[in-house]
């Protein structure tokens, strides 16, 4: 029976991965193509390591037996049989591929599986997805720079080495920047980052990865310290396009596709409250830094706008508040920021220019 250990070749496929950690295993680390079937939830596992701690490992592995046992027992197991069948070329995976995939698969092989296991679970896959993004970051790096609204992620999506650092991390790198979709964990996160640099790396006879210049947090994740150092150090391409394209962009991504997105998860009057609290906490979560006063100026605007746009379904009016805080907050904010970073830029133009300097600048 193969036992998975070309752990970059795994994650580089995406390979389906039944993972049967606990829940809260799986919630603070998982593999991306992972779905979490576990052998024992959380308190069933809470109670067989109270256990192992104070009668040793017999005792614990009766108890796991007597917790998972029945009905149960035979509900995981059809759990598990159903998600071979759907990805018979997976692997099953626990923390260290010890007794819980084993007990697993010997489970599964009772019913008439065979099904392969990953050699050293979830730790070995971790540390090679570890290492894997300490040495793919070691090749050139172009960073794609300019303020908010320059279009700089979907011209990173286009380039055939272009890693969408947002897109992994579910969020748009601004106080406004959240998606419907949650953050993953830490660890997850940079797991998917991995994965996306073996992608990318595949089949490459160079390597130049084209990424997004970003600050070290996006949302509540934060950039492993081996791609930050190589950021730091790399050069930069600003897209300058004209503020009514920019004003564009933003119109669609910020309110257009949010209220879309809010109203397909939510419903109809459920999705404006939320959108409506999206936008609200946008601007609240920069409070201080645009002053109390300016704060409620334009809080009062966007209130203003919301109400126009519930009227009339136009997105026009939030022009009034978005503009002035272009020109007052975000924008002399990121030019104070490239100004420090002056020496790395080495090439200056519009969306296109700038992909027409990355197809001919290798």
């Amino acid at each position: 029976m193969d036992n998975g250990t070309d752990y970059c070749a795994i994650l580089r496929a995406e390979t389906p991965i039944i993972d049967v950690r606990a829940p809260v295993e799986f919630a603070q680390g998982a593999m991306p193509a992972a779905v979490n079937l576990p052998l024992m939830n959380d308190a069933e596992r809470a109670a067989v390591g109270t256990c192992y701690k104070r009668q040793g490992p017999e005792a614990a592995l009766a108890l796991g037996h007597k917790l998972v046992s029945g009905q149960t027992r035979q509900q995981r197991i059809d759990a598990w049989l159903d998600a071979c069948r759907r990805a018979p070329q997976g692997y099953l995976c626990c923390a260290r591929g010890g007794q819980r995939s084993h007990i697993t698969q010997s489970w599964i092989k009772e019913n008439g599986l065979d099904y392969p296991l990953i050699v050293g679970g979830y730790k070995a896959l971790r540390q090679a997805a570890i290492k894997t993004t300490e040495e793919l970051v070691r090749h050139p790096i172009v960073l794609i720079g300019g303020c908010t609204g320059n279009g700089k992620t979907p011209l990173v999506r286009q380039q055939p080495q272009g890693i969408d650092l947002e897109g992994l991390a579910h969020h748009r790198g601004s106080s406004f920047g959240r998606t419907l979709t949650p953050q993953f964990s830490q660890a997850t996160f940079e797991n998917h980052l991995a994965t996306a640099l073996l992608k990318g790396a595949y089949q490459q006879d160079k390597l130049r990865w084209v990424l997004e210049d970003e600050g070290h947090m996006i949302g509540a994740n934060h950039l492993p310290e081996c791609l930050r150092d190589r950021m730091a150090q790399a050069p930069i391409a600003v897209v300058e396009d004209p503020f009514e394209l920019r004003l564009e962009r933003l119109r669609e991504e910020y309110f257009t596709h949010m209220h879309r997105d809010f109203t397909a998860a939510f419903g109809e009057e459920k999705g404006w409250e939320e959108y409506s609290a999206y936008l609200h906490h946008g601007l609240f979560a920069i409070r201080r830094r645009l002053g109390l006063q300016r704060f409620a100026e334009l809080t009062a605007t966007l209130d203003e706008a919301l109400a126009e746009q519930q009227r009339s379904g136009s997105t026009e009016a939030h022009f009034a508040w978005l503009v002035p805080l272009l020109n007052e907050y975000y924008d002399p904010m990121y030019r104070y920021q490239l100004e420090k970073k002056a020496s790395k830029i080495v090439f200056r133009g519009t969306s296109e220019d700038v992909v027409h300097w990355l197809s001919t600048h290798a």
